[in-house]
């Protein structure tokens, strides 16, 4: 058996599955092993390359979850949370590094990935970039530096296909400034004001949602106070940088103990 860890892709035929595919195919670190699709999908019983307009890359496209990961010592999952919490409970079973990059997840959902975690290692984030984990860095750190003068608000944008808001990062960013603050962010989160909201409470922390058209990804963190502002921007123009990441989260996870991880350990970032 090849020493290169082998990577199954879940959701092959999404945005990112193929953009996954396509980047572990181009790694000489990591090598392609299975790739799943829903039971219907056109692409089960295809070659996942020529499925995907190329050539052939000797892996078939199935839709059984057990098969494909299997024989995988990672898989990179960026699908729906039903399908997450499936997949996790597989990767458990095969202990293979499971990287999630699946947003829209509940509290309740994200904590029943424990049990999965006590078995493997399991790395999610709601941003598999580098730049967007420096960003949450610095949006602690400026948040615990200024104090409620500043009125904090996270302005995300996605293309028009999305179906989750906030996004994941906006959530992650949310995160990031509460704890900079010293509080819960469900206790100050303010989301989707429309009509006669009255005045902002102070210490809320607000979030804006723009969809359209096919932008890959834009988040801004607004720090706005009497007579200034501050704007700590990340611009994602190519969905690469997170599948380059999350190939850097399933080759980081190889060896290390079973829990739970994000990117913050990844990148060596974690206070």
């Amino acid at each position: 058996m090849s020493d290169t860890p082998g990577v199954t892709i879940t959701g092959a035929s999404g945005r990112m599955g193929q953009m996954l595919i396509g980047q572990v195919s181009a790694n000489d670190r990591v090598r392609l092993v299975g790739a799943i699709e829903r039971p219907g999908h056109a692409w089960v019983g295809q070659d996942v390359g020529i499925a995907m307009g190329g050539t052939a890359l000797g892996v078939i496209v199935t839709d059984d979850p057990l098969e494909a990961i299997a024989p995988a010592q990672a898989v990179i999952d960026f699908t729906a949370p039903e399908a997450t919490l499936e997949f996790a409970a597989l990767c458990a079973q095969a202990r293979a590094v499971h990287v999630i990059g699946t947003t829209g997840m509940t509290d309740d959902q994200i904590a029943a990935l424990e049990p999965a975690a006590r078995h493997a290692v399991i790395v999610r984030a709601g941003n598999m970039s580098l730049g967007v984990n420096l960003l949450t860095q610095l949006t602690k750190r400026v948040a615990a530096a200024l104090d409620d003068d500043f009125d904090i608000e996270i302005i995300e944008a996605h293309h028009n296909q999305k179906v989750d808001a906030p996004s994941g990062t906006a959530l992650m960013l949310g995160e990031a400034a509460a704890e900079g603050r010293g509080v819960v962010l469900a206790d100050v989160s303010d989301r989707g004001r429309d009509g006669i909201t009255g005045a902002r409470k102070r210490g809320d922390i607000g979030f804006a949602a723009i969809r359209g058209g096919d932008i890959v990804g834009e988040h801004d963190v607004l720090f706005a106070s009497a007579g200034e502002r501050i704007i700590l921007r990340h611009l994602a123009t190519d969905r690469a940088v997170f599948a380059r990441g999350a190939i850097k989260a399933a080759l980081w996870g190889q060896g290390k103990s079973p829990g739970a991880y994000d990117m913050l350990d990844v990148l060596g970032l974690n206070d």
